[in-house]
């Protein structure tokens, strides 16, 4: 492909960064609120802002409203479109969701400010696909991408890859095309391979790129990739970007420019937000993802960037961290017996909880979760190869079994009664597929009257000096955050006037409109 062109970038900070790095918790809405005015000049395309799972962690973790962050992040960054990622018929809750249901949260996240719209179909299934592309389109997403996911397996060769790609091609709902590398599995060879495909199935839509750093091929790749046609590329920011995260965007940036592309970003407005986010890791003492060296055993296993912060963490709660080496094991041969399901939300959870269950309990297969269960009833499609027939009878003969075979997805029939006329949709949405109680604290401290954004004492002074490589930013006045702009307080006002339903503000020609959910 021709050098000069001029690549878009999406970032991931802080929906992948946080879940590769900081399992998804380490992010607060005023964490997000008060860079958003400044991220939004770097001149995105668009942000990987949330998932179904990121907003169950608003509620369990943070007793946030994942609406409202979604809301108001959305007004204060109106050039930048907000980005949603979703396996398909799955809502928050790992029983699959009715299609009522999924067209109901559809339709609120695009009434809260969502714009974009990620399918990542554990199956990579094309007839799936093409029903969750529809569905989007229709409830109002403005920008629908599809991404079929990349791993390695005897199953998963780069035929495989090409005949879903091309069935895919005549899908007119599909705005955007990408390859998902959540293993950062991917090699320079592989992406230059794969790429013409790609690129013939988008017909002419743009193509992005999408890896993880895991074991740090992922920079080359991204450089190879755009060579071979890749239009788009996915990276991340400071302490939320390399590790298990994507790569950094300066240096993507350098990358890109000694090869002769081009792009548009706003790099002294980056390096101020990337400054935020170091202040603040250091604030909070979360870890910075760190350059990783290239490590071949890591194609044995595959987990993602964010299941491999998870399971350590499952482990540390269980006080056994010392079994992580013999869990990645495990998870080789539970995902053979399986029938080789690509490692990716929600199948890699259940392989991961289910080989740490085998090594803790001292046998294989002692205890099966109901959703692994599912799995080998088919709920979350047809496994690429075939399962292992003994553990298959295994799993299927244990007493919960008949009763998950046939179960129900979660649907919209009755919901009102069971919860009340009056609430709206969104919470709705949440006590359908949340415990209660959780969605109660949440309530209960959204209704208490909110702090403005405040900053912690240590985000005060000024920033270390940026590398002379990227420009340096002005440091934020003492006392307040990078980024924060007075109309993260109004928007923050406008939260706290139930009266208040729409307002919008307009400067010159842009505007900026809000409306209560």
């Amino acid at each position: 492909m021709t050098e000069g062109r001029v690549i878009d970038f999406i970032d991931t900070t802080i929906r992948d960064g946080n879940q590769s790095l900081w399992s998804a918790t380490g992010l607060t809405t005023p964490d997000v609120l008060a860079i958003a005015p400044t991220l939004d000049r770097v001149g995105y395309h668009a942000l990987d802002f949330t998932s179904s799972t990121h907003m169950s962690v608003s509620v369990r973790f943070h007793q946030e409203d994942p609406w409202q962050r979604l809301r108001l992040v959305s007004a204060a960054m109106p050039n930048t479109p907000l980005g949603m990622i979703g396996t398909g018929m799955r809502f928050i809750s790992w029983v699959p969701a009715a299609e009522d249901l999924m067209a109901l949260s559809f339709r609120v996240a695009v009434r809260n400010g969502l714009r974009r719209f990620q399918i990542a179909d554990p199956s990579n299934d094309p007839e799936r696909i093409r029903r969750i592309a529809a569905m989007a389109r229709r409830e109002g997403i403005e920008e629908v991408v599809v991404g079929l996911t990349y791993s390695i397996s005897k199953v998963h060769t780069h035929a495989y890859y090409a005949q879903r790609a091309a069935a895919l091609r005549d899908c007119e709902e599909i705005d955007r095309f990408y390859l998902k590398d959540p293993g950062g599995l991917l090699t320079p060879d592989a992406v230059r391979e794969l790429a013409p495909h790609f690129i013939a199935a988008a017909a002419g839509r743009p193509v992005e790129l999408h890896s993880h750093c895991t074991i740090g091929l992922a920079p080359l790749v991204y450089l190879e990739g755009v060579r071979a046609g890749f239009e788009v590329v996915h990276t991340a920011c400071g302490p939320l970007a390399r590790g298990t995260s994507q790569p950094e965007v300066f240096n993507t940036v350098q990358n890109l420019e000694a090869a002769g592309f081009g792009h548009t970003l706003d790099l002294e407005a980056q390096a101020q937000v990337s400054a935020y986010f170091e202040e603040l890791a250091a604030v909070k003492g979360l870890p910075a993802g760190t350059p990783q060296e290239f490590d071949g055993a890591y194609y044995r296993h595959q987990l993602p960037g964010g299941m491999v912060t998870t399971t350590q963490r499952m482990l540390a709660e269980m006080r056994r961290p010392e079994l992580y080496d013999q869990v990645l094991e495990e998870v080789v041969r539970v995902r053979a017996e399986m029938g080789y399901p690509i490692i990716v939300t929600p199948v890699s959870q259940f392989i991961a909880s289910q080989a740490a269950r085998n090594v803790i309990d001292g046998e294989r297969w002692k205890a099966v979760s109901d959703e692994t269960i599912r799995y080998f009833w088919g709920h979350y499609g047809e496994p690429p190869a075939p399962v292992d027939p003994e553990v298959a009878d295994r799993v299927l003969s244990r007493p919960q079994a008949a009763k998950l075979r046939d179960l129900e997805p979660i649907s919209l029939d009755g919901a009102r009664a069971r919860f009340g006329a009056a609430i709206s949709d969104e919470e709705l949405l949440l006590r359908l597929t949340m415990p209660g109680g959780q969605v109660d604290a949440m309530i209960a401290n959204r209704s208490a009257e909110s702090p403005p954004v405040s900053v912690p004492a240590a985000l005060a002074p000024a920033s270390p000096p940026a590398p002379a490589s990227r420009p340096t930013a002005a440091s934020p006045p003492a006392g307040q955050r990078a980024g924060l702009a007075p109309i993260v307080a109004l928007l923050q006002g406008l939260e706290q006037r139930p009266s208040v339903q729409e307002f919008t503000l307009t400067k010159d020609d842009e505007s900026v409109v809000w409306r209560r959910g």
